[in-house]
């Protein structure tokens, strides 16, 4: 058997980032990463390709399909060839690691012809993100709502989603990204732990459904410990926007905002250096394309 599998799984932006307390919160977001997995005779070995930002490391796209590949006892038979294709930028704090390897875990599974369960998935994807650090707590939160959609709340350590909220208004992510990249395994985990009291009572806000109130909340909260401006957030505010605040560790700053909102809260940020990316709340699953 030589199989092939395609599977797509979907954005998020942090509403509660976990690093402090173990416990977090993320919106799905319909910004997207798509992964295609051929299964080969080579026993063990992966080889990667990120088409969308050639440059970056693979260690993610290994551990994802040999996550897969030693669950199922075949990593002695199997090896495989990978790519990934993404228009999610890498290293933002715009979830791109916990989105990738859910897209990955479902292509491999969907390679092998297997089917398991929602959160066994979501246990292959946290295992694979912890070790290639490109995470901290896990990262449940974040991969949870890529893989479901919506907000969900979750206590990492656990991995166990404690509460779901499904977003009914049409709303539109805007997404302010500076140049510069920020990646996890050289984030100052001390320094975000200081806030830890602070957070423990934004997640309590989140966790009653004053999800918007704890996005910004988080925001600043975590911005003013990592040296981030708060200005992009705040005129956000006074353009319109229901949140805004900074995405997981940064640099990413998101707002969440009523269409009719959008062209003054671009005319806000376009003062500011860096890129603008427009998605939706998502509301999808992330899933398995297609199998060969």
């Amino acid at each position: 058997m030589v199989g092939f599998g395609t599977a797509i799984a979907y954005g998020a932006v942090t509403v509660v980032n976990a690093i402090a307390t173990g416990k977090g919160a993320a919106l799905g977001v319909n910004l997207w990463t798509k992964a295609k997995v051929r299964l080969t005779g080579d026993k063990g070995v992966v080889n990667g390709k990120i088409l969308s930002d050639p440059n970056e490391d693979i260690t993610l796209i290994k551990e994802s399909v040999l996550t897969v590949l030693k669950y199922f006892h075949v990593e002695n038979e199997f090896g495989a060839e990978v790519e990934t294709e993404s228009n999610i930028p890498i290293a933002k704090g715009l979830k791109s690691s916990s989105v990738a390897s859910n897209a990955l875990v479902l292509a491999t599974i969907g390679a092998l012809r297997k089917k398991v369960d929602d959160f066994t998935v979501l246990d292959f994807s946290v295992d694979a993100s912890i070790k290639a650090k490109t995470t901290i707590t896990g990262a449940f939160d974040d991969a949870s709502a890529s893989f479901f959609g919506d907000i969900t709340v979750t206590d990492n350590l656990k991995r166990k989603i404690l509460k779901k909220f499904t977003i009914k208004e049409d709303l539109t992510v805007l997404f302010h990204i500076p140049a510069e990249k920020s990646y996890t395994f050289k984030s100052n985990v001390d320094r975000m732990r200081l806030i830890a009291p602070q957070i423990k009572v934004v997640f309590r806000e989140a966790l009653s459904g004053n999800y918007w109130t704890a996005l910004t909340m988080n925001g600043i909260l975590y911005a003013t410990a990592l040296g981030y401006n708060q200005k992009l957030a705040i005129d956000a505010l006074e353009a319109g926007a229901i949140a805004s605040g900074l995405s997981g560790k940064g640099p990413a700053t998101a707002a969440i905002v009523y269409e009719d909102q959008i062209d003054k809260i671009l005319d806000a940020w376009h003062t500011y250096d860096g890129e603008i990316i427009q998605g939706k709340v998502n509301h999808e699953k992330a899933r398995i394309m297609r199998v060969e």
